[in-house]
């Protein structure tokens, strides 16, 4: 019995402000700590039912926010960044159950924590079908295309409700309540965890009964995925995608009967445009503004050098990205 978690951030217990998940700092250390308590009740739930084999895949961010030593179950862990299959890295055929644990509410929903469709600062609004979807439905057609059902999603109550049209057969955690995009009313850890061990383990009992209750996500094929940007330039960027039509001023649609082909355009779509958004002040290897050059070789430039006679060693700090800014899923 093998099951394959793909772990997100914002929706887990407790987490409600993206310093929680941006490092560095306190806050994202506690961020961690709430996460893998969460998968590991994931992990925890699934072993009790049966589960032999476990694989996480680290959703989030620069998706290397977990200590893999403390995952229980010897899980494997997939980390890292540009993963073909993104969020999604890691599933293959056979796995037996698909488990989505932290996950949020789409950026064009109702108020959910921390709410964004994978890329915050490009995609506004994604419709599977003519059906507003979020990150949920978006990787449901990996799963869809290695034919294995989805058996658990965790976060707050909008994120539970996205689900329904396409994954109605997935067992549901709800860890909070939003009431805002930066408000909630947590359960605690221990309370949120002790739901997902057990809705986890139900997942596993009903994926492994013969004709079991647990089915492929229900997507009707041929399908359409509707990505709408924010800006038009944006979309022109997009549509350079194989798969991608531009079909609005703001807008592209990637549509056929192969779910995998769609997913990985949308992929594609995620990454290219991230060349569109316009922060042309960033330095892009490590998110800070470029060091001002020296005016010329006077005797402040010769000072700032290390090493220098009069002249300071130590460096310039790096600045870091703001934790304001919203990282790409």
């Amino acid at each position: 019995m093998k099951v394959f978690i793909s772990f997100d951030m914002e929706g887990v217990a407790g987490i409600v402000d993206w310093s929680q998940c941006i490092p560095p700092g306190q806050p994202y250390e506690e961020g961690r700590r709430l996460l893998l308590g969460e998968v590991n009740a994931a992990i925890d739930g699934a072993l009790a039912a049966g589960a032999t084999e476990i694989v996480c895949n680290d959703s989030h961010g620069a998706m290397n926010n977990l200590d893999p030593e403390l995952l229980h179950g010897q899980a494997t862990y997939v980390s890292g960044r540009h993963k073909p299959l993104y969020m999604m890295q890691g599933l293959e055929a056979g796995a037996d159950v698909v488990f989505m644990v932290g996950y949020h509410g789409s950026i064009s929903g109702e108020s959910s924590i921390l709410s964004h469709t994978y890329n915050p600062s490009v995609v506004s609004h994604v419709a599977l079908n003519g059906v507003r979807v979020g990150e949920s439905g978006i990787n449901a057609l990996v799963a869809l295309a290695c034919g294995v059902p989805i058996g658990l999603i965790t976060g707050d109550r909008h994120t539970a409700g996205e689900a329904d049209p396409f994954l109605a057969d997935a067992e549901r955690v709800v860890v909070k309540e939003s009431f805002t995009r930066f408000g909630a009313v947590n359960q605690h850890p221990e309370v949120a965890r002790a739901k997902i061990a057990e809705a986890a383990r139900r997942a596993v009992e009903r994926a492994v009964q013969p004709g079991g209750s647990l089915r492929r996500p229900a997507i009707p094929l041929p399908a359409t995925l509707e990505v709408h940007m924010l800006t038009a330039d944006m979309a022109e960027v997009a549509s350079w995608v194989r798969g991608a039509e531009r079909t609005g001023v703001r807008t592209v649609t990637i549509g056929g009967d192969d779910p995998m082909a769609m997913f990985r355009s949308f992929v594609a779509v995620t990454y290219i445009t991230r060349q569109s958004e316009g922060r042309l002040g960033l330095n892009v290897r490590s998110g800070s503004r470029p060091r001002h050059r020296s005016p010329g070789p006077g005797p402040s430039a010769r000072s700032r050098r290390p090493g220098r006679a009069g002249g300071s060693s130590r460096r310039r700090p790096v600045r870091r990205p703001s934790p304001a800014r919203a990282p790409a899923t």
